[in-house]
């Protein structure tokens, strides 16, 4: 016997309702922080020992103003100057040459384990160990000692960021330059290097605002950035924590401003990555 036909009915089943799942434990919390962060914030609004109108008279005094373009100075050359010779560091590292290879290994050893302080201290003293090139402790000015061990310092950093971004490209990349008849250096420029730069942004990104935040204690040695231009004010008027704040304040608009520069380039190179952050 044959199976029954089934006559397909001319009325279609109504499509299931969607009833969304209800989540009323996250929109408590939610509605929790938002309550503890307003009771913050006009806490740091209303308490008159934070004294706002001072704050807004030094915010932009001269020498506030003269300290963070030092900063800024600072945190560029330092960036610039790191990254040019952690990138040669980085280079030796991956090198075939056993030698270059301990070299590159040891730089980065020896810098990362020294604490900043103690290294700009040393430069700043290398005159007593060196009496004959430095001349005298007054040839490595603070300035000079603030330079050499910021660059040096994040040099050893630096090395890591750009090694890692190297080492993230595939060696089939390497090895089809190879197969054209492109010698290493060039391959390096033009094909390494641009896929690097993928990974090797987010890490220079932070380097660069922990850079402009590391400044900071260049101020033990008397180089007025802008941390030890408000001590300076505030040593004469004893008005600590609203000149605290001006600095505070200038410290996050500037890392501000690089997290918003540092999204746009991770997007420029992220461009056919298949995803853009």
């Amino acid at each position: 016997m044959s199976a029954p036909t089934v006559v397909p009915s001319s009325k279609t089943a109504p499509a299931p309702r969607v009833v969304p799942l209800r989540r009323p434990w996250r929109w408590f919390s939610a509605g929790l922080v938002l309550v503890a962060l307003g009771l913050v914030l006009w806490s740091a609004i209303t308490n008159e020992q934070f004294q706002w109108p001072v704050v807004a008279r030094y915010f932009t005094a001269e020498a506030v103003l003269r300290g963070l373009g030092l900063t800024l100075w600072l945190t560029a050359l330092t960036l610039v100057l790191g990254f040019l010779l952690g990138g040669l560091l980085a280079v030796m590292r991956l090198s075939g040459n056993p030698v270059l290879v301990g070299v590159g290994w040891g730089y980065v050893w020896l810098f990362r384990s020294v604490p900043l302080l103690v290294q700009l201290l040393f430069w700043f003293n290398i005159g007593a160990l060196y009496p004959a090139l430095a001349g005298s402790t007054a040839v490595i000015g603070p300035m000079t000692a603030v330079i050499i061990g910021l660059v040096l310092h994040e040099a050893a950093y630096a090395a890591e960021v750009v090694r890692g971004g190297i080492l993230s490209v595939e060696a089939g990349q390497v090895e089809a330059g190879l197969a054209l008849g492109m010698g290493r250096g060039r391959i390096l420029r033009r094909i390494v290097l641009p896929q690097a730069m993928r990974s090797i942004v987010p890490g220079a990104g932070n380097l660069l605002i922990g850079t402009l935040k590391g400044t900071s204690i260049v101020s033990v040695l008397a180089v007025q950035d802008l941390l030890h231009s408000v001590q300076l004010i505030y040593n004469r008027n004893y008005l600590v924590i609203p000149l605290l704040l001006v600095a505070t304040l200038w410290y996050v608009v500037i890392t501000s401003l690089l997290s918003i520069g540092q999204h746009y380039v991770e997007r420029y190179y992220s461009r056919g990555a298949g995803r853009l952050r």
